[in-house]
């Protein structure tokens, strides 16, 4: 019996249209400080979403095109299906171009700067159900409705103009302080997809299934939810400070969370009452996105990152609290870096427009922009 056999016998289950709803009410508190500081670089945006769509972004599309199956009503109906139903529940008004590639990874993407489309791979059609499929295609809908791509890209190409200055002393130090502050922002971001997917599909246990999937492929015949929140739990606080300092070399350059961790923080989300409230209608709107402060999602990410630390079972923090007030300092250094990477955008965002009004030589043509484009690719897992 296939996925789609196997669920279109269940009775379909009516989920909450969260009509206006702004990507502010998933994103994840650093995630969500992060983006308001570079939405604030009005006009940067618009001219990379500009240059990097008219090559890398058409000539993606057009592979796609050749080699894949678009989606819609006449093709894999069933996943046209889900992803409408995900897209209306989130208020999607203008739904991405949705394509099917053939692999036999569980993995998906969303792709795009000035329109965005997404890629399922074939995988994921055959061995989710409904109810996970849903909440894939909610979790890249989650990734397009922030804009995580278009921001990413900002970040690299501002990092590059950063790696100028590596000839310095310190130069190569600060580099890497910046990129490993950019691997941490894009593993907040796959939680806030992850926060979109569970919206979109308000299935709480679909949710924790499809993490499982992808951390151990996808029969879940032999697998048991409460012992995967188990293995959560002891990769959170088991062993000494070796294994804590194991899981920062594991993660410190990685873009996504590895898949217990991002069940666990599922998990913590729905338990601390911020989804619920989403589905009673308590969540801030798309109208009210332009008056967001800065200020007070630096202030929040802060805060986020303070309770982190405060209720973390992790050997390595639990040291530095039996030393001193290591989880308020940590929270503290956190907003304090936040505010000094938003003036340092600030300025790199003002001397971007000011180069993008001077002529072009011929060696900027997309070649410089594939390498940084390809990398704005974003995967669910």
């Amino acid at each position: 019996m296939t996925a789609s056999d196997d669920t279109a016998a269940s009775p379909a289950r009516r989920r909450v249209a969260l009509t206006g709803i702004s990507s502010r009410a998933w994103e994840h508190p650093a995630d969500r400080g992060a983006l308001t500081a570079l939405r604030e670089l009005r006009g940067f945006d618009d001219l990379v979403k500009t240059f990097f769509g008219m090559w890398n972004e058409r000539g993606f599309r057009l592979s796609y095109l050749a080699s894949a199956i678009r989606v819609d009503h006449r093709q894999y109906p069933r996943v046209y299906r889900l992803y409408t139903e995900a897209a209306s529940t989130l208020d999607v008004l203008e739904l991405p171009e949705l394509f099917v590639t053939q692999s036999p990874m569980l993995n998906a993407q969303a792709i795009g700067l000035e329109k965005p489309f997404i890629v399922l791979n074939t995988a994921c059609v055959h061995q989710l159900d409904d109810e996970e499929l849903r909440a894939l295609l909610g979790h890249e809908l989650g990734h397009v409705r922030s804009g995580h791509a278009v921001y990413k890209t900002i970040l690299m190409i501002l990092t590059r103009w950063a790696a100028n200055l590596s000839w310095l002393p310190v130069g190569a130090i600060a580099l890497r302080a910046i990129i490993a502050a950019m691997m941490e922002w894009w593993r907040k971001a796959e939680l806030s997809a992850d926060r979109a997917g569970l919206l979109a599909g308000q299935d709480p246990a679909a949710s924790l299934r499809l993490l499982m999937k992808l951390a151990g492929g996808g029969d879940l015949t032999q697998i048991d939810t409460a012992a995967f929140l188990e293995q959560a739990a002891e990769y959170e606080s088991g062993g000494d400070v070796r294994d804590s300092l194991h899981k920062l070399r594991m993660t410190a350059w990685s873009s996504h969370p590895v898949p217990v961790a991002r069940a666990a923080d599922l998990r913590q989300w729905i338990d601390s009452g911020a989804y619920g409230r989403v589905l009673a209608g308590d969540y801030p709107r798309r109208d009210t996105d332009s008056s967001a402060s800065v200020s007070e999602e630096i202030k929040a990410a802060a805060e986020s990152y303070r309770e982190a630390f405060g209720r973390s079972q992790d050997p390595l923090v639990g040291l530095l609290r039996r030393l001193g007030d290591g989880a308020s300092d940590i929270g503290e250094w956190a907003g304090g870096g936040a505010a000094r990477a938003r003036s340092w955008l600030g300025a790199a965002g003002e001397a971007a427009s000011r180069a993008a009004r001077k002529p072009r030589t011929p060696s900027g043509g997309p070649e410089e922009g594939r390498d940084a484009w390809s990398d704005a690719s974003d995967g669910p897992g």
